[in-house]
């Protein structure tokens, strides 16, 4: 994954095998992307990299995150939760993500129709940050499969380790499992994802 956000502007992510090359996301949607960075540093906010992506933050704290794939382009805001959305433009990052949070593009040419909107978003966000609001956290219960269930009975060293995850890596393999038909597809999967848990990492965490 790249580290300086210039990179990514010029050659992509690194996070796949079409990283520097002329099929990269990146360079299919580059001139909305660059008018969002543009945008995002106009407001004052300062660039960096995470997670292979132009991150950009005010006070310490990450406010937004570009990114971009082979539909669309996007600009996601970091404490969706805080978001009003008065204008109604912003999705969900996917279908298991609780709050809207992300402005999706599939036109170069839309970033600039809605720049005031995107400035007016990314400044409530900044006085979120300048206040220190972050949303609150309700605990989410999360229903485990029953195959997860059976395997922690009989054995407690996964159990211990499982029940030491955060939620959010806990709830990335409910989905995962979840996303089996079959019971024997979930058990094999479990056990697949054994020495992860140990490790005390999320489902899709290298």
């Amino acid at each position: 994954m790249i580290t300086d956000p210039e990179d990514y502007f010029l050659i992509g992510c690194g996070r796949c095998k079409r990283f520097a090359t002329p099929d990269c996301s990146v360079r299919k949607w580059a001139d909305g992307l660059k008018h969002l960075r543009q945008i995002c540093r106009d407001v004052g906010l300062v660039e960096t990299a995470k997670w292979g992506h132009p991150c950009y933050m005010h006070n310490g704290r990450n406010i937004a995150l570009l990114g971009a794939f082979r539909g669309d382009f996007r600009l996601s805001y970091f404490n969706p939760a805080l978001m009003k959305d008065p204008e109604n433009v912003l999705v969900k990052r996917g279908p298991n993500t609780q709050n809207v949070g992300m402005m999706s593009f599939t036109d170069g040419a839309a970033v600039k129709r809605m720049e005031p909107v995107i400035v007016s978003y990314l400044e409530e966000a900044v006085g979120y940050a300048d206040a220190g609001i972050l949303p609150i956290k309700e605990p989410v219960k999360i229903e485990l499969p029953d195959e997860l269930v059976e395997a922690m009975d009989i054995d407690p060293e996964l159990a211990e380790a499982f029940h030491k995850l955060t939620p959010s890596r806990q709830r990335s393999y409910v989905i995962n499992l979840n996303g089996a038909k079959a019971s024997a597809t979930r058990t094999t999967r479990i056990e697949k994802f054994r020495d992860k848990i140990i490790l005390g990492k999320g489902a899709m965490e290298r």
